[in-house]
């Protein structure tokens, strides 16, 4: 369709051209023919004919640059855009107004090329500034608006709610899943934000040839959809992207930055580059560490040995949240459900880790 239209166009531009010029032109080089041929209609059915048959190779690439402009804008965030056309439009209304005394000039220099010289150069300035500049207009408008604002009884007897940041998630913890069900519980307030560059990634991962990455993309891909259709929060996609960052983990490092977002992740490394570049971080390995159930020296657990551990006459159990416990002299029973008790607890980046000992053994001594 968009081919056609810019074809239509063309035509109708090639027989403007024909009815004005081919005329004269044919008059100018005194070529001897019957007025009919000389007549504009026959010019603008000839100017059509002649462009659209000399720029027909023109219309594709116009298609395609049209197209790339039409992605551009589309993928721009919405204050980018906001604040570009407004700079852009302030920057034509001056350079109108510094023109204007210039087009009555009568040196054809001064009355055409500067001015339209001045128009390309401010414009350009105008929608550059106010494109690097939109965030320290939004600062200032938000700053104004609350100056203005007068307080009343109400806010005597209540304060203002405080800002809620963005909650930007990576593709990890979009995979691990667990982030669905800290958000119905609704321990993660705010917009949660899923950049655009991440749906990619995780639709490349669901279209991998590995099908465990398969599987974990698409799970990735289903947990979206939940948050989205059946949890109550408000899930929002970023259009916009780095086009100059290859990364996806340095891209979600730069848009918590430009967002003044918090990043949710459970991978360990990402949560390092964080905390380097003063970026907030959530860590959902941190969450559940943070609330499995203290367990102290001396308390008495009823645990199910397993297999053996690393050190000699060891036994391995695990608690029901997952958390490892090391049986002193366990190895006899493995298989078996016993008594322990715990001796100490040890945190690791890995987690928390228990030994303890069997209170039969403890008796026995």
């Amino acid at each position: 369709m968009l081919k056609k239209i810019i074809q239509l166009f063309i035509v109708i531009a090639g027989g403007t051209i024909g009815y004005l010029y081919i005329p004269e032109l044919l008059k100018l080089v005194n070529f001897d023919s019957p007025s009919w041929i000389v007549s504009p209609y026959i010019g603008a059915v000839l100017g059509a004919i002649i462009l659209f048959f000399s720029t027909f190779w023109l219309v594709d690439y116009l298609v395609n640059f049209i197209k790339w402009v039409e992605e551009t804008l589309v993928k721009a965030p919405v204050a980018d855009l906001l604040f570009g056309c407004i700079g852009l439009m302030i920057g034509l209304i001056l350079s109108y107004l510094i023109t204007l005394p210039l087009r009555e000039n009568q040196i054809e220099l001064v009355s055409q090329v500067l001015p339209a010289f001045i128009t390309v150069v401010l414009g350009y300035l105008g929608l550059q500034v106010g494109f690097k500049r939109r965030n320290e207009f939004v600062s200032l408008l938000i700053t104004n608006k609350k100056e203005k604002r007068k307080p009343t009884d109400e806010d005597d007897e209540k304060e203002l709610p405080f800002h809620i940041k963005p909650k930007i998630l990576d593709t990890s913890v979009i995979i691990d899943g667990r982030v669905a069900d800290i958000c119905q519980t609704r321990f993660l307030e705010g917009i949660v934000v899923i950049p655009q560059f991440v749906l990619e990634e995780l639709q490349h991962i669901a279209d991998s040839s590995d099908v465990l990455k398969r599987n974990r993309g698409r799970r990735g891909l289903d947990v979206l959809n939940r948050m989205q259709k059946e949890i109550p929060v408000d899930v929002q996609i970023y259009e916009g992207d780095f086009e100059d960052v290859q990364e996806v983990d340095s891209k979600l490092v730069k848009l918590a930055k430009k967002l003044d977002g918090i990043l949710v992740t459970n991978d360990f490394n990402l949560n390092k580059v964080c905390e380097f570049q003063n970026v907030q971080v959530l860590n959902i390995n941190d969450l559940a560490n943070a609330v499995k159930p203290v367990v102290l020296p001396g308390e008495e657990l009823n645990v199910h040995v397993i297999k053996d551990g690393k050190e000699d006459k060891q036994g391995v159990a695990y608690l029901d949240d997952g958390t490892m416990i090391v049986v002193e002299e366990g190895r006899n029973y493995i298989g078996k459900t016993i008594d322990v008790l715990v001796t100490s607890v040890l945190q690791t980046s890995a987690g928390r880790m228990i030994f303890a000992k069997p209170k039969l053994l403890e008796k026995a001594l």
